[in-house]
């Protein structure tokens, strides 16, 4: 409200005149009582002057100062990105303080500032990388008011399907500015605008160093332009700087692809330079993908086998903590069945020339602290032979065996309590959520139901050791977080904390008799990550009376014929 206005306002004349009045009247108060009360005076003054102007709405103050006093309230003018501004309520407000010029002509100014921004940062010889900042702002305020723009086409378009125009329509029509003046684009030339301006902020990055924007802003200007040959430069310029190899040869033939473009120079100087590295990125690409293609055909092979003999399979967690910042993350292994272990990553396969399948194998002995690792065991190998090689008798009068760890002589292929671990409870007996989940502890085994999780499961596992490289590696683990976290989450929300284990594992006591294929059909048993897992103590050890204790042995398996 100008000064004028306000003079021809009768209620400004009116407050000013209550508020001389007033303020006649605190002075005689004052002189009275003796006494500063300058604090009342001004709150009571702005409280009038509130009053009479209209400022806030019943109960409007009250409501605003508790919002600016609630810790999650950002005021506007602090937010630092857009989440935050729009979570103020007032991203639109903020967004309607800007021109109403047309669109187009607000884009060209903004491209403009960013070109002149550009060009002061190259001009400026104490290399002032602010400039270069600015151009990248101004290149983004472009693009984002060239995404207001509508074609030429759409608009015709609309023109032609407004038969019948309502009053309401047309008085809007009415009230809207006109922008004659306003370059008009086609769809196809705006695209090229739009392309254009995002290559521009590419450039302003390269400046920078900022190589992932380089990359993804080429990218975005691609996606609107693919003869953006420029575009395609900076992007293998990009991935080059990023030791994308393979990425950034690929970005080269595009760029050389484009009509007219084969003989350029910057790409084709570029692709000379990285020729070597490139070539080599991509034979390391092809090995990748025939070790993949020959791993998914092994793991298909096996869950075909394992459908046929009823064997089940088994996961657990592949990571040990649900981000980088986890409280426990230092004092956590990962998880114990991991690939980075130098007895696993392996997959059972079959005999060359045979019906017989072999299976990786690992001997626990809890009472030594010890174990053994059995490459290939295979299904029709009796378990006794198999003990009778890992602790055969060099002494047959005094039984002694060739163990180093075993002082006493104790591990005598007839004087051995063998066990497997029930991993996973009968579906009968798992808990559920309202939704289906089972309720499961997170470090507890977990069914391969079909094989496409068991396919999954081994690459996923394979990708964390670093067979797919860093990038892969960083998703997976990204993923099976994401994956534990949930685990976590249903686990507390029925047992209140993560530190309400589960109950020990029940064992089930196996004859040295059986063969390892008996000891897979048996229903209970579900082979956790591919590893066959058996836990072999000393008959008469200390350890073993503790171990029943501690895990209830709820049956033995044993052969028919024994029965």
């Amino acid at each position: 409200m100008t000064t004028k206005d306000k003079a021809a306002d009768p209620r400004h004349d009116e407050l000013m005149t209550k508020m001389e009045e007033t303020r006649k009247k605190w002075l005689a108060e004052e002189e009275e009582e003796g006494q500063d009360d300058t604090d009342r005076l001004l709150q009571e003054a702005i409280n009038m002057a509130v009053s009479q102007g209209r400022g806030w709405a019943p109960g409007e103050k009250e409501e605003y100062m508790a919002k600016i006093l609630d810790d999650d309230f950002i005021p506007p003018i602090f937010a630092e990105n857009q989440e935050e501004l729009e979570a103020s309520g007032l991203a639109e407000a903020f967004s309607s303080l800007h021109y109403d010029d047309s669109p187009s002509v607000v884009a060209l100014e903004f491209k403009k500032k960013g070109t002149d921004s550009f060009l002061n940062g190259k001009r400026n010889e104490a290399k002032n990388v602010q400039y270069f900042r600015d151009a990248v702002n101004h290149y983004y305020d472009a693009f984002a008011w060239a995404q207001k723009i509508e074609p030429l086409e759409h608009r015709q378009q609309n023109q032609k399907t407004e038969t019948k125009p309502d009053e309401t329509k047309m008085d809007k029509k009415e009230k809207e500015p006109t922008h004659d003046d306003a370059p008009e684009y086609t769809e196809k030339e705006l695209d090229e605008f739009k392309s254009t301006i995002m290559g521009n902020a590419a450039l302003a990055h390269m400046n920078l160093k900022n190589w992932g924007h380089v990359r993804d802003d080429s990218k975005k200007a691609l996606d609107f332009n693919k003869e953006n040959v420029k575009a395609w430069y900076r992007l293998a310029k990009a991935y080059q700087m990023l030791q994308c190899w393979e990425e950034a040869g690929d970005a080269i033939d595009s760029g050389l692809g484009v009509p007219n473009e084969a003989q350029n120079k910057d790409l084709l100087k570029l692709q000379k330079l990285l020729a070597e590295k490139i070539r080599k990125a991509r034979v390391a690409r092809q090995k990748r993908e025939k070790r993949r293609a020959e791993r998914v055909s092994k793991v298909k092979k096996l869950w075909k086998h394992c459908k046929e003999q009823s064997f089940q399979l088994g996961r657990v967690p592949l990571v040990g903590s649900v981000g980088d910042d986890d409280e426990d993350a230092d004092d956590v292994a990962e998880s114990r069945w991991h690939h980075h272990h130098p007895h696993t990553g392996q997959l059972p396969e079959p005999v060359s020339g045979a019906s017989d399948w072999v299976w990786p194998c690992l001997f626990l002995y809890p009472s030594h602290s010890q174990s053994d690792f059995v490459k290939q065991f295979a299904e029709s190998e009796m378990l006794a032979m198999r003990l009778a090689e890992i602790f055969p008798v060099v002494d047959g009068e005094s039984n002694e065996n060739s163990i180093p760890w075993d002082y006493d002589n104790e591990f005598q292929c007839d004087k051995l309590a063998i066990y497997f671990e029930i991993n996973c409870p009968s579906e009968e007996s798992i808990e559920k959520t309202k939704s289906g989940k089972p309720i499961v502890h997170p470090e507890s085994v977990e069914r391969l139901v079909d094989q496409g999780s068991t396919m999954r499961f081994y690459e996923s596992s394979r990708a964390l050791k670093g067979d797919e490289g860093p990038e892969m590696a960083n998703l997976v683990t990204a993923v099976e977080r994401k994956r534990l976290y949930q685990q976590r989450k249903i686990w507390k929300k029925k047992h209140g904390s993560l530190w309400h284990l589960p109950d020990p594992l029940d064992v089930v006591r196996v004859h040295p008799a059986m063969t390892l294929k008996g000891i897979l059909s048996d229903p209970r048993m579900v082979v956790a990550n591919f590893l066959v897992t058996l836990v072999v103590i000393p008959e008469n050890h200390p350890v073993h009376e503790a171990y029943l204790k501690e895990h209830k042995c709820v049956g033995v398996l044993q052969p028919d014929e024994i029965a």
